[in-house]
This record gives C-alpha cells, sequence and structure tokens, in this order.
C-alpha cells in the first residue's frame, strides 16, 4: 500500500490552475536553471504530450519560464513570467515534440547559458506537483527533487562508487537513495544521490578531486534552487 504525505493529499501551495501544468512544471524549470549553473541567456522547451497540446490554456509555458527564471510555484510573480523572462533579456521557444516512451507531462529543455555553456534536460510533471527528472546532459538519471541531490558523472571503472560513498560516510551524510547509471561498460558512467541532509563543501570538494570524477552536479530545492 502506497504512504500518502499532507502535499499528495492537498496538493502544492501554487499559482493555478493545475498543480501538474503548473506546480510541477515551475519545479521542473528550477532543476534545469540549477543543473544549467550559468546565467541562462536562451531555452528552448521540446514539450512532450499533454504539455504540448495544453501548455498555453493551463500556463505550463509561464510557469517553465518561471522555474528557469528560479520562482517557486507560488511566486504570484508566476502569472506574468513570460513578460518578467523578456524584459530580462531571456529567449525562449516552445514546440511541441515527440520524446518517445515518456510520461504525458514531459519537456525537455535545450538551455544555453551567456557564456556558452550548453546544457539539457528531460523531466516530467508526475502529479501533484510532483517531479521527475529521466536526463541530464544525455545521461539517464533518475530522483525527484524532494531530497538534496548530488549528480556526479564519473569514469566507469572499479572502486569510484567506493571513493564517493568514503567521504559522504566521514561526513556523516545518510543516503536516502543512490543509483547508477551507465550507457556503456567501462566508459562513462552516473551516480546519483539523494541524501538527507546537504553536502558539505569540502566534502564536496573531496570528491572533485578524485581521479575518476568528471562532473559534479548539486541540486538543492530547499533553499533557493542550490548551495
Amino acid at each position: 500500500m502506497k504512504n500518502f504525505g499532507v502535499f499528495d493529499i492537498l496538493g502544492p501551495i501554487m499559482i493555478g490552475p493545475s498543480s501538474s501544468h503548473t506546480a510541477g512544471a515551475a519545479r521542473l524549470g528550477k532543476v534545469a536553471m540549477v543543473i544549467a549553473d550559468g546565467e541562462i541567456e536562451e531555452v528552448t522547451f521540446l514539450l512532450h504530450g499533454s504539455f504540448g497540446k495544453t501548455y498555453k490554456g493551463h500556463g505550463t509555458d509561464r510557469a517553465l519560464v518561471a522555474g528557469i527564471l528560479g520562482m517557486e510555484p507560488s511566486d504570484i510573480n508566476l502569472r506574468n513570467a513570460l513578460e518578467i523572462g523578456s524584459e530580462q533579456g531571456l529567449k525562449f521557444e516552445f514546440k511541441e515534440y515527440d520524446l518517445g516512451d515518456e510520461h504525458p507531462n514531459t519537456v525537455k529543455f535545450l538551455i544555453k547559458c551567456k557564456d556558452g555553456k550548453k546544457s539539457d534536460v528531460v523531466g516530467s510533471s508526475i502529479g501533484g506537483g510532483s517531479i521527475q527528472i529521466s536526463e541530464v546532459n544525455g545521461n539517464k538519471v533518475e530522483f525527484t527533487g524532494n531530497y538534496p541531490t548530488v549528480i556526479i558523472s564519473h569514469k566507469d571503472v572499479p572502486g569510484a562508487v567506493s571513493k564517493v560513498t568514503k567521504f559522504l560516510y566521514e561526513d556523516n551524510v545518510n543516503i536516502a537513495f543512490m543509483k547508477v547509471f551507465r550507457n556503456q561498460k567501462g566508459k562513462e558512467a552516473t551516480m546519483v544521490f539523494e541524501v538527507d541532509y546537504e553536502i558539505s563543501n569540502i566534502t564536496l570538494d573531496k570528491i572533485k578531486e578524485i581521479d575518476e570524477i568528471k562532473k559534479v552536479i548539486v541540486i538543492n530545492l530547499t533553499k533557493n534552487g542550490k548551495k
């Protein structure tokens, strides 16, 4: 039997009309903003399924841009996010797009920052304001944003995971969920840690110095997007 919390029953504090199309969309945008990790210049939103068919009427377009701007689902300015984004020089475009076998409320963000850095994120709004991220920069992942999350790209070699968990143990960090993904044996892999508390910068620096580690992304939606 599934356990339901108050958030699942009552829904999120949000600007309407739909938790899936606005609250969830805003959270997805905020995760994408954090992952981009820079001053965003341009975003293309590839909208799959229901998102693609109804994004204007349900305010999904406004919510996605609001998230990219760092707004919470409850922010009254969400209603004017398109205008605010344009005023701030943000370029954005919405396209209906078939992403294949994905949840009907799925979006792929194609992001370009002012320093030229590019990133892409695929995520779904799965109901009640909850989200699921399934891909980051071409790498398969799986996390919800409900916990402080660390995404680590690394060489797929023995010992890489244990080196990271050793530092987490030393920092007394409790792992709520952990998954490892790889596209090809012996090439690049991605480990995702959802933890109970934020990881200290000292520990993150130690992790970044591990030879096998290529990139570390930190996501914490409970503190304005990131640590």
